[in-house]
């Protein structure tokens, strides 16, 4: 019963931790491209980013972590035998990345509230791939085990995701240069 219970709480963990991570990126793009309006929106909108992101990593996305972190202490705990096997091994290298990810965005949200962040809006719209792609493969693993299926379907499906990632950033460019171009032509 224990068993079910870590489960559980261990999928909506994951839930709540993607839901923050995708979410905050997100953010990060809306700060980083607050620096093109003028002031005084630019400092509110800045300043009400830092209020959001601060609440989002500290009340929703950790916690999150947290969860599933325990959780997964539990279910290996109940069930030490999974241990042994190499699906898991790897399923916990990209968590171990996951949890890299997850702390490079703490940073990043403090190099945006002392204004040395680096990044560009187009660089953290990709950034903000990577989670989904630790999603699509961390899911793969948990759900096909060491039978991870390498046919044809596979790589259909793999192309899809890719694809998906591709449309998002085109779409992305797409609407910076239509927001160039109608800046261009307010100032003309």
């Amino acid at each position: 019963m224990a068993y079910s219970w870590f489960k559980a709480f261990h999928i909506i963990g994951v839930v709540v931790w993607f839901a923050g991570l995708f979410y905050l990126v997100r953010l990060f793009i809306y700060h980083i491209e607050a620096n093109q309006e003028p002031e005084p929106a630019q400092t509110i909108l800045k300043k009400q980013y830092q209020i959001m992101e601060k609440r989002l990593y500290n009340i929703i996305t950790t916690p999150g972590m947290l969860v599933t972190v325990v959780c997964a202490i539990g279910l290996l705990v109940t069930q030490p035998d999974f241990l042994h096997q190499t699906w898991l091994h790897f399923k916990l290298g990209f968590v171990g990345l996951l949890l890299v990810y997850h702390h490079y965005c703490s940073r990043l949200m403090k190099q945006l509230e002392q204004g040395t962040c680096k990044w560009t809006g187009q660089q953290m719209r990709a950034m903000n791939e990577a989670p989904t792609i630790l999603l699509v493969i961390i899911v793969m693993l948990v759900i096909f085990k060491d039978n991870l299926p390498t046919d044809v379907t596979a790589w259909v499906i793999f192309g899809l995701v890719v694809l998906m990632a591709v449309t998002i950033q085109l779409y992305a460019k797409k609407r910076r240069l239509d927001k160039e171009k109608e800046l261009k032509e307010l100032g003309a």
